[in-house]
């Protein structure tokens, strides 16, 4: 049995949702259930459903900050 593995850099988070991290390819991922929301084609414009509520691209973009880095003791 042969097996695939993808990894993937995550680089921006949002700054009111932080468990909602985007990649360098622009893919949103969850991460506290641990897998990638799908975008959504809704009323015209493309987005995200966040907490249950539909959010544009424009409007994330806004919302992004990047990933700070946490000091480790090793």
């Amino acid at each position: 049995m042969n097996t695939i593995t993808v990894s993937y850099t995550c680089k921006y988070r949002l700054k009111n949702n932080t468990n909602y991290w985007f990649t360098l390819c622009g893919k949103c991922y969850n991460n506290r259930s641990g897998r990638f929301i799908k975008q959504v084609y809704k009323n015209g414009c493309l987005g995200y459903t966040i907490v249950g509520k539909f959010k544009s691209l424009k409007y994330l973009k806004t919302q992004l900050e990047l990933i700070p880095k946490e000091n480790t003791p090793f």
